[in-house]
């Protein structure tokens, strides 16, 4: 089958067409042809950083971790799908699993759930690692229905999920983005949008929770930012962080009595560790799909699969907005 293989790793390493053997799915895995992937940070950071991530796979190696597409075989031990079965899910590309930036890929059927009916192939391959992300955070926080929660970087990948999740889940929702695009879709996915270059986090806390605070603050920003998720949230809140590499004062936290949650949603995938866990939530985001409640922003421009190198770029650029989706 043709993969696009990372044969050395480096910010300016590329992605080489090879012809690789087709995989064969063992018993706990079935078989997908791919339809379409996409790219998340991780991706990148992989590719940039290589080794020095645990996480990475030894060159050469087939990355790729999120994939929407069609059943063609199943392993002995699979009761749950079926060959013809349309899925989605995020499944290789790190450690030993190989990833989705090839024509097919053996995946374990724990980390996969049959797709939402209502999105296209490209549009369901840029759900699985944001929504997993976005879905873990808001319910390891507990209950926010009637609460006031602020998401950070509402028109990222993660932050635009989360949004429409906590809006679903019943929460008064509130975002912050750095300019009129990113106010103008936080504000059309059903939150409050919050200017963070034009308010201070001070001026917006007292506006919109009377000085208060916000009960859950989703970070889908993470480095420093997470001070200002500190100074946004109210006594005994809680902070959702999936960006938590870094050494921080923690005075602040210790003083409001806050609980940090930090979402590392590729746990399940290093360590097979509770892998149904992603089958359960990904079931769940293709229902909440499927009601109307839950769509995925998609960058403008599309990629074949040999334009993975254009489409690293593209996201790595910052000039998109919506998660970048490669096609087969």
């Amino acid at each position: 089958m043709k993969a696009m293989i990372l044969n050395q790793y480096g910010t300016d390493s590329k992605f080489e067409l090879t012809e690789i053997a087709k995989p064969q799915p063992q018993p706990h895995e079935v078989l997908v042809k791919i339809a379409a992937s996409s790219v998340n940070t991780v991706d990148t950071m992989i590719r940039a950083m290589g080794k020095d991530l645990p996480l990475s796979p030894d060159t050469p190696a087939l990355l790729g971790m999120d994939f929407a597409g069609v059943i063609e075989a199943v392993g002995s031990d699979v009761k749950d799908f079926s060959i013809g079965d349309e899925v989605y899910g995020c499944a290789g590309g790190l450690a030993t699993l190989p990833g989705a930036l090839a024509e097919y890929i053996a995946a374990d059927a724990r980390l996969i759930a049959l797709k939402p009916l209502k999105l296209s192939m490209r549009e369901a391959a840029a759900l699985p690692l944001v929504a997993i992300t976005a879905l873990e955070g808001l319910e390891r926080a507990g209950n926010v229905r009637g609460q006031k929660v602020l998401v950070h970087g509402g028109s990222g990948g993660v932050g635009h999920i989360a949004l429409q999740l906590a809006n679903y889940l019943g929460a008064d929702v509130y975002s912050t983005g750095g300019g009129d695009r990113q106010t103008a879709l936080i504000e059309s996915l059903g939150a409050k949008a919050i200017n963070y270059k034009s308010e201070t986090v001070e001026a917006y806390v007292e506006q919109h929770t009377g000085g208060q605070g916000f009960d859950v603050v989703y970070d889908s920003v993470g480095g420093t930012n997470m001070i200002n998720s500190f100074i946004a949230a109210r006594l005994n809140g809680h902070i959702v962080s999936t960006v938590s590499l870094l050494e921080i004062d923690l005075s602040l936290a210790h003083f409001k009595g806050l609980s940090l949650h930090v979402v590392f949603m590729l746990i399940p995938m290093l360590h097979n560790y509770k892998r149904a866990e992603h089958n359960r939530i990904l079931t769940k985001i293709a229902h909440i799909v499927d009601e109307g409640k839950l769509k995925p922003i998609l960058d403008e421009n599309h990629y074949s699969l040999t334009e993975v190198d254009k489409a690293y770029a593209r996201l790595t650029s910052g000039a998109g907005m919506g998660k970048v989706v490669i096609e087969n």
